[in-house]
Formats: C-alpha cells, sequence, structure tokens
C-alpha cells in the first residue's frame, strides 16, 4: 500500500490545504495529515487540538485520509505510518526554497522518504492561513477560503476565545 503524508499547522485549514490533500488522496492509497503545533509561528488562532478538529471536518468526505496531531518530527511520523512520500503545496519560489531544504532533511533523518512537491491549484495560490486568520478576525464572509464542514466551527471557536479574551 503507498501511504504518503501532508503536514503543516493548519491554523487553519483552507480550501488551498484541502486541494493538495484531495490531490494527494487521489494518487495514494493512505494519506496522513499530520497537524504540527509548530510553537514557532506566532499570532496562533488556534489550538493543536482545535486544528485537529478542523482538518477532520474537513477531510470527513475522504475516506483514505485520516488527520492525527504529532509534536515531533515529521521524518518520526512517517516512519511511525510507513509512509514513503511527503506531498507538499508550493504557491511560490518561496515555498519550493523552503520545502526543498525540508526534502533533504527529512530524507538525511529518514533515507528512502521522498518529498513530492505539487504545485498549487491557481485559484488558491494567494490563500495562506495568516490571510485567513485576518478574515476571521474582521468577521469577514469565510466561504471563498476556508471548506464548508469547517466554517460553523471556525464560528464556535473564535466566538468561545472571543469570549475567552474579553472575559465573558
Amino acid at each position: 500500500m503507498k501511504t504518503a503524508i501532508c503536514s503543516g499547522s493548519f491554523d487553519p485549514i483552507t480550501l488551498g490545504h484541502l486541494d493538495i490533500i484531495r490531490r494527494a488522496a487521489a494518487c495514494f492509497d493512505q494519506v496522513w495529515v499530520c497537524v504540527s503545533p509548530n510553537a514557532e509561528k506566532r499570532n496562533q488562532m488556534f489550538t493543536p487540538e482545535q486544528k485537529l478538529q478542523l482538518v477532520q471536518a474537513a477531510v470527513a468526505d475522504l475516506p483514505n485520509v485520516e488527520a492525527e496531531l504529532w509534536p515531533g518530527l515529521l521524518a518520526d511520523f512517517a516512519a511511525v505510518h510507513e509512509a514513503g512520500v511527503i506531498v507538499r503545496g508550493v504557491r511560490c519560489v518561496t515555498d519550493f526554497d523552503i520545502e526543498y531544504q525540508m526534502a533533504l532533511i527529512n530524507r538525511q533523518l529518514c533515507p528512502g522518504l521522498e518529498t513530492l512537491l505539487l504545485p498549487a491549484s491557481a485559484e488558491y495560490q494567494h490563500f495562506s492561513s495568516s490571510m485567513a486568520r485576518e478574515m476571521i478576525r474582521y468577521r469577514q464572509p469565510l466561504e471563498r477560503y476556508l471548506p464548508a464542514p469547517v466554517l460553523p466551527l471556525v464560528e464556535a471557536m473564535s466566538e468561545r476565545k472571543e469570549g475567552e479574551s474579553y472575559g465573558h
């Protein structure tokens, strides 16, 4: 069985992320979505558990896709799940440079682990989780940016967070 991994911090998962996951699911028998907490990223809106919940909702209709929270190295996740490929989306040359470096590191850590870089679909090329967080903060319509199944969850999580920040 050919198993691949799609990884990210997914804060939150966007239609661009889901497009890459769907395309990977069409190519592989099993796809694991590795939700990484990524403590280095600032201004995170959602907790790791919330991110996992959002990803699970977004991929619920894909029978060969499962999601898991993983705080460690991606190469270790690949070994645990016997995956031979990491699938990553790239939007621009900067993404390519970063992903290329990570591919080399992951291959050193886990010989034989390949990285497949998929170019972002044109309609999602400008999408980012940072942009989606701004849309959420300013209460903008999210249908063009986030998968439909996550919309009510994001709204509920955002309202809860806002209530907590104002001490309600």
